[in-house]
């Protein structure tokens, strides 16, 4: 048991503090405990330590990607987005409540994650024609999936591996219906949008102040600056991007005029010619020292942020881009990642939630969440649009939808439900065969399955399962739930039911949500146990616990999406949430006790 501890404490600080990403850590954790089995003789075997890639939560969860991709790739969502627009106009209530009423049915029914991904462009868009600031809507967006996802089983991979584990552990109950705690998600959905629309509404602050352009947005004026190249300059007969490697300065070549033609990336094949002139972003001291060490001439006027602006409504070159969950580019830095010559693309700027990052860019390690200002002509934009490892945070034009197939996506997933709800087929073969019916309707393309699958949460789920294994067989989980039920002393059930919500929401809001869950799960069954109370219930409160991590931007993906975009700062999310989760532990408790019958059996 300690020896298991101590490899659960281990776990987590890393997932916690994240030196290596989550699903790394939580690899090693089945590592660990599989390579201590001989010594302990009751730490999970090698087949129990790899049960995780063949439980029905973690292929269940692989077939959800791949619905929710058939679905994207038909542009039903952006059509949505488009008439919700025409609906909310400049209007901050309706542009809220129409964010709030999209994003939550649409997460009961597909991952939540998901849906976040997807509509991120379609609000910031709203948030800009309609002159509100995004951070009013990108918070909001954020916690109304995560009670969206609760109104079904599918809408979270939380929820299905909570089914899971607890079928596991001979929970009555379990495994979960399609429906089996709707009724709940639909109160907890109620309240929580009630709370956004007032409350709420008035606590998430307004970090990032309407605008016009994104330019204005990134306060990029005083660092877009045209120089001239000189008939002496050294840099005359080079190619760009010979001239970028051999000189040390932090500046970057936004574009490209020579005579009455303007050229955007790709710039570095482009042989300098003397009268090029480059529009630079610099710094005014790193500009003195190009000025004299390369042979460039300052034009007399700075670019204006409007003519930049003008430069984007022509070719549409300017676009923010959301470092996202899972990406090849987190710990690398713009240099290592050859992110220009890669995606023939220009960053101008970054932000990590409230802070803009215009000097050393290259050198900055990237993380999940960081909002690039990105300048790349049309086509390498719909390259980035189309590349997992980011989200192009406002909407591009997209030819290739597959607008035909809109009825017969949306009816795979309608048939998936309903055979899993009346229990014609188990939720796994269901949601294989719909993975299929989507490819074999040409909703996707074969080569498009695997893109579709986050592999990291596959791979999260696959090594945090033998954590619960290992809980139960060395006792762990009866040692917390001892600990926990002697706590609270003589407090009634329902109270105890309330702890333990309290204390699974705090983890979440640190770990990994899917880790919460396998941890406490075994514990919300033994803590019932031991007071004689209903164990379904207990199981219930862990599961709505793990999936609603309000308070810190690092407790849930989603919330992570919305931190660079948002501009929020980490207090924000402590400011909004922290009521929101204290409501949703009232809710939860008492709605668990009223719609589920007594938590004494």
């Amino acid at each position: 048991m300690l020896v298991v501890f101590a490899i659960i404490v281990a776990a987590l600080v890393l997932f916690a503090t994240e030196p290596v990403p989550i699903d790394i850590t939580a690899i090693g954790v089945m590592v660990a405990l599989m390579v201590l089995e001989p010594w302990t003789q009751i730490a999970p075997t090698p087949t129990e330590g790899l049960s995780g890639f063949a439980s029905t939560a973690t292929i269940t969860v692989l077939a959800m990607f791949i619905l929710s991709e058939g679905v994207q790739r038909t542009g039903v969502v952006q059509l949505l987005g488009a008439k919700i627009g025409s609906y909310t106009r400049d209007s901050e209530t309706k542009q809220l409540g129409a964010t709030i009423g999209v994003v939550g049915p649409i997460s009961g029914f597909i991952n939540n994650t998901a849906a976040v991904a997807i509509l991120l462009p379609m609000v910031t868009d709203l948030a800009h024609e309609g002159g509100t600031s995004p951070s009013k809507l990108l918070i909001p967006l954020s916690y109304a999936s995560m009670f969206g996802g609760m109104l079904t089983l599918i809408g979270t991979s939380t929820n299905i591996l909570a089914s899971s584990v607890a079928a596991d552990l001979g929970v009555a109950g379990a495994p979960f219906g399609m429906f089996e705690f709707t009724a709940l998600g639909a109160v907890v959905t109620v309240f929580g949008a009630a709370y956004l629309l007032t409350v709420g509404r008035y606590l998430t602050p307004e970090r990032i102040r309407p605008r016009e352009d994104l330019t204005e947005e990134f306060e990029m004026g005083e660092y877009l600056t045209e120089v001239i190249v000189r008939d002496d300059s050294p840099v005359v007969g080079q190619t760009v991007r010979e001239a970028l490697e051999t000189q040390n300065f932090d500046v970057d070549l936004v574009q490209l005029v020579r005579g009455e033609e303007v050229f955007l990336e790709p710039l570095g094949p482009k042989s300098i010619q003397p009268g090029d002139v480059f529009a630079v972003r610099t710094d005014r001291d790193t500009l003195l020292d190009l000025l004299d060490a390369e042979g460039f001439d300052l034009l007399p006027a700075r670019i204006e942020e409007d003519d930049l602006e003008a430069a984007e409504e022509e070719v549409q070159n300017l676009v923010e881009v959301v470092i996202a969950p899972g990406s090849t580019l987190v710990g690398e830095t713009l240099a290592s990642a050859s992110f220009r010559q890669r995606y023939n693309a220009t960053v101008l700027a970054f932000r990590r939630g409230p802070e803009l990052i215009r000097q050393r860019m290259d050198r900055t390690r990237l993380r999940v969440g960081d909002t690039l200002l990105v300048q790349a002509s049309g086509e390498s934009i719909e390259r980035l649009n189309n590349n997992r490892n980011f989200i192009v945070a406002q909407e591009v034009y997209r030819p290739d939808f597959r607008k035909s197939k809109i009825p017969v996506a949306v009816g795979i997933v309608l048939v998936v439900v309903g055979l899993a709800a009346i229990d014609v087929l188990p939720i796994v073969v269901a949601a294989l065969g719909g993975a299929l019916a989507m490819v074999a309707t040409g909703c996707l393309k074969p080569t498009e399955v695997y893109d579709a699958v986050q592999w990291d949460v596959i791979f999260l789920l696959a090594g945090v399962i033998p954590l619960g294994i290992a809980m139960q067989k060395t006792g762990g989980a009866d040692l917390i739930a001892r600990l926990l039920v002697d706590s609270a002393g003589a407090l009634p059930p329902l109270a105890v039911l309330g702890l333990l919500y309290l204390v699974t929401a705090t983890l979440t809001n640190v770990i990994s949500n899917n880790a919460a869950v396998v941890l406490m799960i075994p514990v919300a069954a033994e803590s019932a146990a031991r007071i004689g109370a209903s164990e379904f219930a207990f199981v219930l409160a862990v599961t709505f616990a793990a999936s609603t991590a309000f308070m810190t931007p690092v407790g849930y993906q989603t919330n992570l999406f919305v931190y660079g975009p948002g501009g929020y700062r980490f207090t924000d999310y402590l400011r909004v949430g922290t009521p929101l989760q204290l409501l949703f532990a009232v809710v939860t408790t008492l709605g668990i006790a009223v719609l589920y019958g007594p938590v004494m059996p």
